[in-house]
């Protein structure tokens, strides 16, 4: 019995030690990735203070705000990340603490009977145990087990005292981690209010930008310079997907005059295509108030081409993939912000713009309904900028969505 009560101490120190914090290496590497972060903010907020000396309003600093924001974003998610995680190995540690006093109260419960029994019988008994043997055989096999009786009972209390120590180490690193999350908690407060800071600013100079006739002509300069930029950047996907391609027959011929096996590619083809006029919408609800094409300004009069559609909606607004696909890149771009460009395959691809928030990483796989996002603002105020291409085609998005 006590045999197995040492095997089962053995197997709860190793059962604890997996069940407590991250490795080491990966709360160095968070912690990195925390301070990246942060740095960029840093350098951010300096790249603020040297512009507001040159001019308190321009387009070039809003543009700063907004990577700043994303930034905080990105700040606040990971804290948020990390919060969770850690309060799983919080629960992982409880639980331990919990088994680890259990065992330690049983474990003395037993020894302290142990040394109860020894003191009011003691050598006496034994030795009546020993005397009482039948024969000079039973006597050596008795003064035997009398011996491993002890020698087990020195390991019990051994085990007592390990049990004891482990846990100590545990409550101590509970306490810790206790601490860490707390410290989170209120980084992540802070942060949060910092972002509505930052959005209240940004709401002003976006009031003073749209009184300025100057900057509006140049917002809409940029918007133009953006949107070619976009398709060079459709443009660069499109080639770096048939490089791999040529890359990988390449690849395959030479294994197939060599006699190897080479697998064969994964084709994945999807359905984009037959689903014209089916698609589901990229937000639940919103207005659209740039269409696809030729757009007049309002103000100035301008003629522009809007190369997707622009959807009025609430900042803040969960951004859906509108079908299976690939996260492809993003990106930020001047009068777009932040970007998410979706791979639907056999060279269909969404492009979502606007963004505040994005929930993604490149390479992700999606499907349908999928949060990718929370949708942002531009200067003329909160929508999501949305585009449908096939290869360097640019498509109309309301002759793929379905009717609202």
């Amino acid at each position: 019995m006590t045999g197995r009560i040492v095997l089962t101490v053995l197997l709860l120190v190793l059962a604890s030690e997996l069940l407590m914090a991250q490795k080491p290496s990966d709360l160095t590497r968070h912690k990195q990735e925390l301070q990246s972060i942060r740095d960029q903010i840093t350098s951010m907020e300096n790249q603020i203070t040297e512009q507001q000396k040159r001019e308190k309003v321009s387009l070039d600093l809003l543009d700063t705000y907004d990577r700043k924001a994303g930034l905080v974003h990105r700040l606040i998610n990971r804290l948020r990340s990390e919060s969770q995680e850690m309060q799983l190995h919080i629960d992982s540690s409880r639980a331990t603490v919990a088994r680890l006093e259990d065992k330690y109260s049983y474990l003395k419960s037993q020894y302290a009977q142990y040394i109860t029994s020894v003191y009011k019988a003691g050598p006496i008994l034994d030795l009546e145990l020993l005397f009482s043997s039948r024969s000079l055989n039973e006597f050596f096999i008795r003064n035997e087990y009398l011996k491993q009786f002890t020698a087990q009972r020195k390991r019990d209390a051994d085990a007592i005292v390990e049990r004891k120590q482990l846990l100590e180490e545990v409550q101590a690193r509970l306490q810790v981690q206790l601490g860490d999350q707390q410290r989170m908690i209120e980084e992540k407060a802070g942060e949060e209010q910092r972002l509505a800071s930052l959005a209240t600013e940004r709401r002003q100079m976006v009031s003073q930008i749209r009184k300025d006739r100057k900057l509006l002509q140049r917002s809409i300069e940029r918007q133009v310079k953006a949107a070619k930029d976009l398709e060079n950047m459709i443009t660069q996907l499109i080639e770096a997907e048939r490089i791999r391609k040529e890359k990988e027959e390449k690849e395959r011929e030479a294994a197939a005059k060599k006699g190897v096996h080479f697998p064969q590619p994964s084709v994945t083809v999807g359905d984009f295509a037959a689903r014209r006029g089916k698609l589901r919408w990229p937000v639940s609800e919103g207005l659209i108030v740039a269409h696809f094409g030729t757009q007049r300004h309002p103000t100035l009069k301008t003629i522009t081409q809007n190369t997707g559609i622009d959807i009025a909606v609430k900042a803040g607004s969960p951004v859906n993939a509108i079908a299976e696909g690939e996260v492809a890149t993003i990106w930020w771009l001047p009068s777009f912000g932040n970007l998410v460009i979706i791979n639907h395959y056999s060279g269909y691809r969404t492009v979502y713009a606007h963004l505040a928030d994005i929930k993604v990483v490149e390479g992700q796989h999606v499907k349908e309904g999928d949060i990718i996002a929370e949708s942002g603002e531009s200067v003329d105020g909160p929508r999501l900028h949305f585009e449908i291409w096939k290869d360097r085609e640019k498509q109309n998005p309301e002759n793929w969505l379905n009717r609202q």
